[in-house]
């Protein structure tokens, strides 16, 4: 199983292979996502105290609250998967 960790912020890490989304929290449907987390005792805060700008949904049914923006979460997993790649063809 892949490992590799995703920084989502403020020296915080999720498993990039579990993430099922990274989305937005503005829209009314995040925001009863995020509470009905809250609910179910699924949500993690990884904000440290800041704006959240960032909702993680892993596989894992656990929801998590980023600082960062989810576009600058999204272009991390992409580039880290891209690294990942080329490091496999550069090592066979």
């Amino acid at each position: 199983m892949d490992k590799t960790l995703l920084n989502i912020g403020f020296g915080n890490t999720v498993v990039a292979g579990r993430i099922v989304a990274i989305v937005t929290p503005n829209s009314a449907p995040m925001k009863r996502l995020k509470e009905d987390a809250k609910e179910g005792m699924r949500l993690i805060d990884a904000t440290q105290g800041r704006r959240t700008r960032s909702i993680i949904i892993m596989d894992s049914n656990h929801v998590i609250l980023s600082a960062i923006q989810a576009e600058t979460v999204a272009q991390r997993f992409v580039t880290g998967f891209e690294f990942k790649e080329d490091k496999k063809k550069i090592t066979g």
